[in-house]
Order: C-alpha cells, then structure tokens, then sequence
C-alpha cells in the first residue's frame, strides 16, 4: 500500500507556529499509512534585520522547501503568523512563487488545512485564515476546515484559546506566551483529521486490526 505524504509547510519568527507544526506532525503521523513531514518557508527578511528583532535561529532539523516540492505531497497544511489579520509576507512570498504549478493547476485537488498565531483577540485569529483560503482556491486545492471535530474543547471559555472552525490557533500576546496543552491537543488533533481526510482522498485508508 503507498504511503500518503502529508507536507506540514509552515513559518515560524518566534517559535509559536514551529510548536504547533510539530504537534500537527505529530497528530498526522499517528494514522496508520501516512507519512507527515514539516517544512519551512524561507526566510525573506535579512538577517541583521532578524537579529535587530530578536529573533530565535531557524529550526536546524526543518528543511526550507521550494514551491515545486509541493506536487510530492498528497496533502498540506500550512501555517503562519498573522501580520494585520493576513499570513505573514513570508508565506504570501512562496505562495506568489508557485505560479508554475498553478499555471498547470498541479496542486488542483489536493487537500490542505491551515493553522496560525496571532498576537491577540483582534489580530486575525478568523480573518487570517478566511484569507489563506483564497491562495488554496486560485490552486483548485480542497480546503479542509477543522469544524467542531475537537469537540468540548472547541467550546472552552474558562481559559484563552486560539483556533476555531477554520484550524488550530493560538495566541502569542507580546511574545512571550506560549501554545497552551489546550491549543497543542487542538493542534494535535487537526494534524490526525487532515491526513484522515487526505487518506480518504487518496482511495488508501489503513484501519488498525
């Protein structure tokens, strides 16, 4: 039985997106048959600049993927910071450089998800990923939303959660908070339920016995 690849394609400043992307990972590699890797989006920003912004060094384990790597996978999810309530320039950047493949509509049909940070309430936590889906749209991609699969947890009030019906979120405050167990399980289990649905695309469902 072929294995089905899941691409995790992500961008990371500060480290919030990279947490959620590997708890994502992990979630997709717990279905049996597929197999979830994670990528990042290069860098656009120079490095004094970077520096001058304190930011952390990239993670040494993740490759930088090119935009026609993308037609290896059988399904993405994709994640970024929210910069005035849309992805990151970063990820708009690599987005712009897969011209070829939607020239040719290659990634038509695959399925992809999307994930986020934002700093706080206002800052795009639905607005961030209503306009990442215009990106999966000009490529003929399947946009699978998480909806209220992750149960009670989607309906938690006594604590700050980012995420909603669209994908996993969460929020970054100035910095220094951190994705909460709650936003990680939620991220965790976005990751399972894509390559469930990027599976079942693929005619390759695998059951355990």
């Amino acid at each position: 039985m072929p294995t089905v690849k899941v691409y995790i394609v992500y961008y990371s400043l500060y480290g919030h997106v990279e947490q959620m992307a590997r708890e994502i990972q992990k979630g997709a590699n717990t279905v049996p048959g597929v197999e979830a890797t994670l990528w990042q989006v290069p860098e656009t920003l120079p490095k004094r600049v970077l520096e001058k912004m304190k930011a952390p060094e990239k993670a040494d384990d993740v490759p930088e993927i090119k935009p026609e790597q993308l037609v290896e996978a059988d399904g993405f999810i994709f994640g970024f910071p929210s910069r005035f309530g849309v992805m990151a320039a970063q990820c708009k950047a690599f987005f712009d450089a897969t011209h070829d493949l939607w020239a040719t509509q290659a990634l038509a049909g695959k399925p992809a998800g999307i994930f986020w940070s934002t700093g706080f309430h206002g800052g795009g936590q639905e607005l961030t990923a209503l306009t990442a889906v215009t990106q999966l749209a000009h490529h003929g991609m399947i946009f699978v939303p998480m909806g209220y699969t992750f149960g009670s947890g989607m309906f938690e009030m006594e604590q700050v959660k980012g995420g909603s019906s669209y994908g996993a979120g969460t929020y970054a405050a100035d910095g220094s908070r951190q994705p909460s167990q709650l936003e990680l399980q939620q991220a965790f289990h976005q990751g399972k339920y894509v390559a469930e649905i990027t599976q079942k695309l693929n005619g390759t469902t695998i059951t355990n016995k």
